[in-house]
């Protein structure tokens, strides 16, 4: 048996047992068929590519054609609990539309991104006048899929700009152990390979009653801080 994926593993936490997911992007469906045999998830898939869906089809999971760009548009809203985007993002035409369906179509998104202010991107274009190739970013530039690839504090600003709430994220590098992070700490954006984040739509701020566990185990994200009372 292959090992698990770590970005698959990770996602595997987040997940909870016996939720609604769609994966759009699912490939072969190998993390399709993971959540629904560990997690008994009630799983659908979207692949534009007719070989993914047919491997799809052979494992015999529930996975339709379709453009993640345009058919999102589609699904009704809240029909999941969970949409998964997996380093797929930067290979829309429209990320930030697609990003803004995901948190309609469900009430939770989790979605993994290539940083390119990693410091090997960052040395590559320094030392070399070269577009990068790393371990997050394999294809040479003529031929990669990737037409849309942003940085971390890219990301961040885009969830910003969109009202998108990140309730988890964790970094991934290096085939090392996922790491728990505050995506809007400077200098993950130097040593985040691949980031993966956890989202949800924002909503008025209620009165504490106990604290939070943090999904990833270790980072407390920043809290919105409380309007400043003007002094008299």
């Amino acid at each position: 048996m292959r090992p698990i994926r770590e970005d698959f593993a990770e996602i595997l936490k987040l997940v909870r047992p016996d939720a609604r997911v769609l994966d759009i992007g699912c490939e072969d469906g190998e993390l399709l068929e993971l959540l629904t045999r560990e997690k008994n998830v009630d799983g659908q898939g979207l692949e534009i590519s007719p070989e993914g869906v047919a491997a799809c089809l052979a494992r015999g999971l529930a996975v339709v054609q379709g453009d993640g760009d345009r058919d999102l548009d589609h699904f009704p809203t809240r029909a999941f609990d969970y949409a998964i985007l997996s380093k797929t993002l930067q290979q829309m035409r429209e990320p930030r539309h697609v990003l803004s369906e995901l948190l309609r179509v469900a009430d939770q998104a989790v979605v993994s991104v290539p940083n390119f202010g990693h410091w090997k991107v960052r040395w590559a274009l320094l030392s070399r006048g070269r577009m990068p190739e790393t371990g997050a970013l394999p294809e040479p530039w003529y031929s990669t899929p990737n037409i849309h690839l942003c940085t971390l504090r890219d990301f961040v600003g885009l969830c910003d700009a969109l009202e998108i709430r990140i309730d988890a994220c964790a970094s991934l590098a290096d085939g090392k152990p996922a790491r728990p992070i505050d995506p809007r700490a400077p200098i993950e954006n130097w040593r985040a390979e691949t980031a993966l984040f956890l989202l949800s739509r924002r909503v008025e701020p209620q009165p504490a009653t106990a604290p939070q566990q943090n999904l990833f185990g270790e980072v407390e994200l920043p809290k919105t801080d409380a309007p400043k009372k003007r002094k008299r």
